[in-house]
């Protein structure tokens, strides 16, 4: 029954959800285009994980200063175990979805017809702005910035994975320090 309720309370987003996910793959398929000309593959190495791990640690750790001086953030947070476990899954969740549609798919795509540099600048401010279709909360669109080194890692390592990790433990920052 709980399932139920928060897939129909959650329908929409749901839906835009597997859409993102699933319609990059779709889009080859019917293109009949390899899935790895978008990043679609997932690799990884031990190179690019450890500098995929070494970024996020150097961009959050100069991030958390800011957080813990953010008025009115009240750290710690103190939650249960359940609620911890729900977002460390929405977060990957996310991580998944968005750097499918958003560096994967939709970054190679317009790439194809402009510079990389355009590409990824229209990419980050479409994915900050989709941050507000859920939180009307103009703070969201600072998500331009940490997308920005998403797309670096999506064009260095030529797969999504660097950038899913990346955004994985970025929205685990998130989750703790600016709870929506």
């Amino acid at each position: 029954m709980r399932l139920y309720n928060i897939v129909m309370n959650n329908f929409w987003s749901l839906t835009v959800a597997v859409v993102m996910l699933y319609f990059p793959y779709v889009w080859c398929r019917f293109r009949k285009e390899d899935a790895s000309v978008y990043g679609l593959e997932w690799r990884a190495d031990r190179r690019s994980l450890r500098f995929t791990l070494v970024v996020s640690a150097a961009v959050l750790l100069l991030l958390t200063p800011v957080a813990l001086c953010w008025r009115g953030a009240n750290l710690p947070f103190h939650r249960d175990a359940g609620t911890v476990f729900d977002m460390l899954g929405a977060g990957l969740a996310a991580a998944v979805i968005e750097e499918t549609f958003f560096r994967g798919w939709l970054q190679t795509l317009l790439k194809r017809y402009t510079s990389i540099y355009v590409a990824v600048v229209c990419v980050n401010v479409l994915f900050a702005a989709s941050h507000l279709v859920a939180v009307r909360n103009l703070w969201l669109l600072a998500t331009f910035f940490p997308g920005l080194v998403m797309s670096f890692l999506r064009e260095r390592y030529d797969n999504v994975l660097p950038a899913m990790i990346f955004h994985f433990l970025g929205n685990v920052w998130a989750i703790w320090f600016f709870p929506l």
